[in-house]
């Protein structure tokens, strides 16, 4: 690897690292709680030994299914991006260097669905015989269709663009593509709402009632300018209930599932929306975005530097399309070494939202029943094993959310 390549890449590295932390220093709540993050209660206090058992032994077989999945999924993706078999593929794949990138990308994410597609079925069939999912076999599949095909379109931009810049500086690359591939994150985030939440559920208005003008007044208790209230058809899906603010500023949405209108009372309805109003108030989605953005940074500078040892070696350099499975590769095994820190600060930010959302309705024991209704509705583990919550967990657990509540009431 050329000094100067080498320097930018570890410049990007740097810059993005200093970025990721003042950021997270800056915006994070590491205290969100006054006081200080209280036990989690008991179970028992909760949930009859039956539903603790019901739900232990389903959270069992659901992080089977989706840790064999995983690690099924980054074997895969190693043997294809370490060895000679994915850079064979990609060197023979015909036509332009973009158009082979697409087809890598394209090749390489069908492969990985396919080999982790048994895990799947399994999780789904142990959703259907939880009761926790109402959509048909099709339904099911064409939305595994759809989510495939996005992940297929947005990592094919990303990658023409990263081997694009590093054909184009060959030696600055790490630092222009560092800096692109931030914006991209901006610019997807902004662009879900519109381009890919439509391909999943219709959206009609939440008809003039109570729940809608009280969602509205609490939008402007809270300070949030709402655009309006709409409903997602997620009954035909699954049977878990939820809610969540979408777009920015004036094109704010608060979007809430049509079972939680159906199932809920008000004031559980509104201890809900009131969580995701919290979450647009502090801009949250922001944060996660602009932390999003620096660590696209770092991840660029980090694969700048691994790739020019990799090239040092006889591995194809970024700017070849035989880099790709490698490039893909990598990135499986960082979003995987990265999520202990994503999912610490998604903890964070959630317990902030719960506490804001106290606040707003002054209503810990609606709360405390959401809680408990939701976790029984979604089978929650009430006591997931403690590694686990550490790296996976983006939310506290149920008895966590309870403390803070009761806590509260006391």
């Amino acid at each position: 690897m050329p000094v100067r390549e080498h320097r930018f890449a570890l410049g990007a590295t740097l810059v993005g690292v200093v970025a990721f932390v003042a950021l997270a220093l800056w915006l994070v709540p590491w205290q969100p709680v006054p006081g200080g993050m209280p036990d989690a209660v008991a179970a028992d206090t909760v949930f009859t030994p039956e539903q603790v058992e019901r739900a232990e032994n389903h959270a069992r077989w659901a992080r089977t299914w989706s840790w064999s999945s995983l690690s099924v999924s980054l074997v895969v993706a190693c043997w294809l991006g370490f060895g000679r078999t994915g850079r064979r593929l990609a060197e023979r794949m015909p036509g332009r260097w973009w158009v082979q990138v697409l087809l890598v990308v394209a090749a390489l994410t069908v492969v990985g669905r396919l080999v982790t597609l048994p895990f799947a079925v399994a999780y789904r069939q142990l959703q259907l015989d939880a009761g926790l999912s109402t959509s048909s076999w099709p339904a099911w599949t064409l939305d595994l269709v759809k989510g495939q095909l996005v992940e297929i379109v947005a990592t094919s931009i990303a990658l023409v663009a990263l081997v694009g810049i590093a054909r184009r500086w060959r030696r600055a690359w790490p630092a222009v593509a560092g800096g692109v591939l931030a914006a991209f994150v901006v610019v997807a985030s902004f662009g879900y709402p519109l381009l890919v939440e439509p391909l999943f559920n219709s959206f009609t208005p939440l008809e003039d009632g109570p729940l809608r003008t009280q969602i509205l007044e609490l939008a402007d208790e809270e300070g949030v300018e709402v655009d309006d209230v709409l409903v997602a058809d997620q009954s035909r899906r699954t049977t878990t209930l939820n809610a969540y603010v979408s777009g920015f500023g004036g094109t704010r949405r608060v979007v809430v599932y049509d079972n939680l209108v159906e199932d809920l009372p008000e004031d559980q309805a509104l201890s809900v929306v009131a969580h995701e109003l919290a979450h647009a108030r502090h801009d949250d989605v922001l944060i996660g975005t602009s932390l999003g953005a620096a660590g696209a940074l770092v991840g660029v500078g980090l694969l700048g530097l691994l790739a020019g040892a990799a090239q040092r070696r006889g591995r194809p350099g970024v700017g070849e399309v035989g880099a790709v499975p490698m490039i893909l590769a990598l990135a499986a095994l960082a979003m995987v070494l990265a999520s202990p820190v994503q999912n610490g600060i998604s903890r964070q930010i959630e317990t902030r939202a719960d506490v804001d959302a106290l606040a707003a309705t002054n209503a810990p024991q609606p709360f405390v029943a959401l809680q408990r209704r939701l976790a029984l509705r979604s089978l929650a583990d009430p006591s997931p094993p403690s590694w686990s919550q550490w790296w996976f967990g983006s939310h506290p657990t149920v008895l966590q959310r309870i403390a803070i509540a009761r806590e509260q009431d006391e």
